[in-house]
């Protein structure tokens, strides 16, 4: 009984919807290569797409699936929007979820834990 309540538990916790926003926007292979053109330098709308064979429209549609993740913000220039990546906002994500549901990953979120208590305990 008490497994069968953890794993309601971590069925819940490993879909809310920030983390289920996440993996919805790296189902696509535009957007995980928009993702990779990103982590090179911050792109424009235009500079983007031109690395793409489909309609702005299209790559517009990305870029706010991708932004409504938290995966990447985009900055008014003029009359442009540079985007960039979120710092930190997938490999958290990731890491979060290998950590519930991996078997070799309990163990880092234990650890992870216990860290931030030894850290919280120093500082009082």
């Amino acid at each position: 009984m008490e497994q069968e309540n953890y794993s309601e538990k971590l069925a819940e916790q490993v879909t809310t919807p920030p983390m289920q926003l996440v993996f919805e926007a790296l189902a696509s292979a535009p957007r995980r290569k928009i993702l990779a053109y990103l982590t090179h330098s911050d792109l424009t709308a235009g500079e983007i797409a031109a690395r793409f064979d489909m309609s702005k429209p299209s790559i517009s549609q990305h870029l706010n699936v991708l932004e409504t993740a938290g995966l990447i913000s985009g900055k008014r220039e003029g009359q442009f929007i540079r985007y960039s990546l979120t710092p930190n906002k997938l490999v958290n994500t990731l890491n979060s979820f290998v950590q519930d549901v991996c078997p070799v990953g309990r163990p880092l979120k234990k650890e992870s834990k216990a860290l931030a208590e030894l850290k919280k305990s120093t500082k009082e």
